[in-house]
Order: C-alpha cells, then sequence, then structure tokens
C-alpha cells in the first residue's frame, strides 16, 4: 500500500481474463481526450489513497469491485502538469466481466487485447506508455 499524501489521480489498468478494460469516453466538446479509449480511475476525493482513489473509481465506472489485494503492480508517475499520480494494474478472471456494470461515464466500455490498446489511434497516448510499462515488467518476471 502506498503512503503518498500528494497526488492528483489513479488510474489501472484491469485486465479481465487477459484482455483490457477499456472505456470511450464521452464525445464532449472541452472534454480532455474527448472520444478515446480510457481506463478506470480519476481524481482524487478528499484523504483517499492512491489505492482507495483507482478503486472507488473503477467501481463508479464499471460497477466492479476490485480488492487491494488484486492490485498487482503500482507505480508513481508525474503527469504534464507536473503534479504526481498513480498507476495500477490488476488481473482478474474472464469470468469478472460479467459483473460490469457500465456507469453513467464514457459512451460504453469493451474488453480488448492489451496490444490492440497499445496501437489504436484513440488509446490515451500516456495511459498506453503506463500499460506498456507494465507489460515489460511482466515480462521480466516471467523470463
Amino acid at each position: 500500500m502506498s503512503e503518498d499524501t500528494d497526488f492528483r489521480g489513479a488510474k489501472l489498468a484491469l485486465f479481465i481474463g487477459g484482455q483490457l478494460a477499456v472505456i470511450m469516453r464521452d464525445d464532449t466538446l472541452g472534454l480532455p481526450w474527448a472520444a478515446h479509449l480510457d481506463l478506470p480511475g480519476g481524481g482524487r476525493e478528499g484523504v483517499e489513497t492512491p489505492e482507495d482513489c483507482a478503486l472507488r473509481e473503477t467501481q463508479e465506472e464499471l460497477g466492479l469491485v476490485v480488492q487491494k489485494t488484486e492490485l498487482i503492480w503500482r507505480r508513481r508517475y508525474t503527469a504534464s502538469n507536473g503534479q504526481p499520480v498513480w498507476f495500477f494494474a490488476a488481473m482478474l478472471p474472464e469470468h469478472r466481466a460479467q459483473d460490469v456494470k457500465f456507469g453513467d461515464e464514457g459512451q460504453y466500455w469493451t474488453l480488448m487485447p492489451p496490444a490492440d490498446y497499445l496501437n489504436h489511434d484513440r488509446a490515451i497516448p500516456h495511459f498506453a506508455t503506463r500499460v506498456a510499462d507494465f507489460l515489460a515488467t511482466l515480462s521480466s518476471q516471467r523470463a
């Protein structure tokens, strides 16, 4: 668990049955990364921890309860505005997809092979880089 008390938000690379859960952002004028493929997560509320932030946002956006013990990777990054942010990864079994209840943020959610997300023209570039960081770490651990 992180002890970070100064961070802006947190995201989760959520793998379900080996595929990445992504959310197509709303196509709203002025919305950052409108109509792009996003990952669950968002801004910090109150004094929550990075883990609590990522897991609360995941539950709000996908209706999926992910336990802290299911987080298998974590890394602190610096956002383009210089503020610290957290990025996590979790791998859930395929049957957990049936528990998803899409919230009211975004146009839809889907599962896609991680390589498809990394190469997709609608992937948010800095999140694709972070997913690639996780996958590289996972690959080196298996070697």
